[in-house]
Formats: structure tokens, sequence, C-alpha cells
């Protein structure tokens, strides 16, 4: 079997289905309930728009990590699941999301102006652009822990 590409190994689908996105709604949940404050909607919105917003990025969130994901898998050409190389493919779902985040922050701040990053966001700068810290740090982190974790699990089941 671990000479079958990922795609074609039910148990690398079951990982990314029953395990990888599960955790990855979790802590992206947890991740923007967390830094909610930093926008300016905390102050100034409804309750029930804040939780929509929240509701909203992290279902945002978790396509975006499943779809990292499989391009990373794609792009590393990595076997069946027994012979993944983790550390790499966590690497790339990071890096391939951080990417998008860029230009997402980019896009939806300085271009199209659909939200604000309160005073309190700590902010790089890259060129004419302001980015939030945490969006940048959300897609560094997550993803990789969320993978690890589903790692974990897998190792308990099959002890």
């Amino acid at each position: 079997m671990s000479e079958a590409i990922w795609f074609r190994d039910r148990r690398a689908w079951r990982l990314i289905a029953r395990s990888y996105l599960p955790w990855l709604a979790v802590l992206m949940l947890v991740w923007e309930v967390a830094h909610a404050p930093l926008y300016t909607l905390w102050r100034g919105a409804e309750p029930w728009y804040i939780a929509f917003s929240v509701v909203h990025c992290t279902v945002g969130d978790v396509l975006i990590g499943g779809v990292t994901l499989l391009l990373s898998l794609i792009l590393l050409r990595e076997p069946a699941l027994a012979s993944w190389k983790w550390r790499r493919i966590a690497a790339a779902a990071a890096v391939l999301g951080t990417a998008y985040t860029l230009f997402s922050e980019w896009m939806n701040v300085t271009v199209l102006r659909n939200w604000v990053y309160a005073e309190s966001m700590p902010t790089i700068e890259l060129g004419e652009a302001r980015i939030g810290l945490t969006p940048l740090l959300q897609w560094l982190l997550v993803p990789p822990l969320a993978l690890y974790l589903a790692r974990a699990a897998r190792r308990v089941v099959t002890r």
C-alpha cells in the first residue's frame, strides 16, 4: 500500500475527514474567538453579528485549511498515509495558508475595506499594506497543530 498515492488510500481520506478537519475546526474557532477583539467589529457590532462573523470566518478557515492540505499533498506528491512525510506536509500547508492569508488580508483590509483592525492589532508593514500579525500566526501555527493532533489520534487508534 505504501507504493500507492495518497488519494487512493482510504486511510488518508479518513484521517483528513475524521481527524484533521475536526481538529482544524475546533482550533480555528478558538483562534477566531480569541482574536476577534483585535478587529473594530468587536466594539461596534451587535453580539449576534459578532457571533455570525466568528462562525463565518471559522467555516472559511476550515475550507481554506482543507484545500491547503490537499494542495500540499498534491504538490509534494505524497504517497499513501503510511509513508507521509508529516513535517514537510505541515510546513507546506502552513506556507500555503499564510500566502493565502497575506493576499486575503491585503484585499479585505486595504483594497475592499471589508474589515478594519483595532488599534490593538499587532501589524507588519508590507509595502503600502498593513497586515495583521494574528491572522498570519494563525496560519503558521494552527494547520500544523491540527495535523499533529490528527497524527497523534491515528497513532492511538492503530495501537
